[in-house]
């Protein structure tokens, strides 16, 4: 193995470490995507650690919008582009039908944020269905066989009745307006949101949706049903946020259950592809770049999208990047 740099210069910066690569067979350091071009050594960077922003590298870089449907927050779990906000380079447009969440979401964010008390869908007649728990209601029926199969979640899911409630498409709303990344979270019901946002899915760059590997609520599509429609639309599938598992009864791990192998739900994340970037404007790609980098700390990503906006206007972003990163 041929190392690019010395291995001795690794460093460990609460919890992330930074290190030279090591590539096979005596190859040399190039470009992405290339060998042998001369560009600095490859850093590998272990995530764990809140780093810089990109606007601390370039402030004039474009603001985020944020189109959050299921906007409901817990307190303990900020949602990924909070850091985003409070800096003040995103704006919120958010749908949470539950009238005093909405309205506590008002009032925690201000102007020029936005939130809706709409249930979102494909627009037109539909049926909540109300659980014990508010969070997991949803306008598909809790499916109890499945559910009594785990620990916790018969018991949290209960149903409590019905209710006829109309829906709403993303794409009817003037209000929205662009949209660069799309947080999704209903239940059960994000296929039928995407559906309605067509025009909001040709616009965003990102998109962070929860997904169910099994039918927690009957005829609910699953992650393969969501996965397949998004590729179709020029997404690529990055990765997972949270997975989460549950132990079958009677076993049991650890006093909260932490599950064995079985996945029930996640957060899926997905970015424009990184082989059709012809299709997204400058800033679009530098907007991509902000998103994969503040939000999920993809530095890989972040570059790719970058250097690829660079390539268009003459920048010089992403090389100030590449040294950062070089830097830590």
């Amino acid at each position: 193995m041929a190392s690019i740099c010395s291995l001795s210069r690794r460093t460990s910066i609460t919890g992330m470490t930074i290190a030279c690569a090591i590539l096979p067979g005596g190859l040399q350091p190039g470009k992405p995507g290339s060998v042998g071009s001369g560009q600095p050594p490859v850093i590998i960077v272990e995530p764990g650690m809140a780093m810089f922003s990109l606007y601390d590298l370039e402030p004039s870089l474009p603001s985020i919008n944020v189109l959050n449907v299921g906007a409901a927050e817990n307190a303990q779990f900020p949602p990924p582009y909070a850091g985003l906000v409070a800096a003040g380079h995103a704006r919120v447009i958010g749908f949470e039908p539950d009238l005093a969440a909405c309205t506590d979401l008002s009032m925690k964010y201000g102007p020029p944020h936005r939130f809706f008390p709409l249930f979102v869908g494909g627009g037109g007649p539909a049926t909540f269905h109300r659980t014990i728990r508010p969070d997991t209601g949803s306008l598909y029926p809790p499916n109890m066989p499945v559910l009594s199969l785990f620990n916790y979640l018969a018991e949290n899911m209960a149903a409590l009745g019905t209710v006829d409630v109309r829906t709403v498409r993303i794409d009817d709303i003037d209000e929205i307006g662009d949209v660069d990344h799309i947080a999704i979270d209903v239940q059960g019901g994000e296929l039928g949101v995407f559906n309605g946002a067509e025009n909001a899915l040709a616009a965003a760059v990102s998109i962070q949706t929860e997904v169910m590997f099994i039918e927690l609520y009957k005829g609910q599509p699953l992650f393969a049903d969501i996965d397949t429609y998004l590729r179709q639309r020029g997404f690529w599938f990055h990765t997972f946020v949270d997975m989460n598992s549950l132990t079958m009864k009677p076993l049991q791990v650890g006093a909260v259950d932490f599950g064995l192998n079985q996945r029930l739900w996640s957060d899926a994340v997905y970015v424009h592809s990184p082989v059709q970037l012809d299709t997204l404007s400058t800033d679009k790609l530098r907007k991509l770049a902000v998103l994969s980098h503040d939000v999920y700390r993809s530095y890989d990503l972040a570059h790719l999208y970058l250097a690829a906006a660079d390539a268009r206007d003459g920048g010089t972003l992403a090389r100030r990047y590449f040294a950062q990163l070089a830097q830590l």
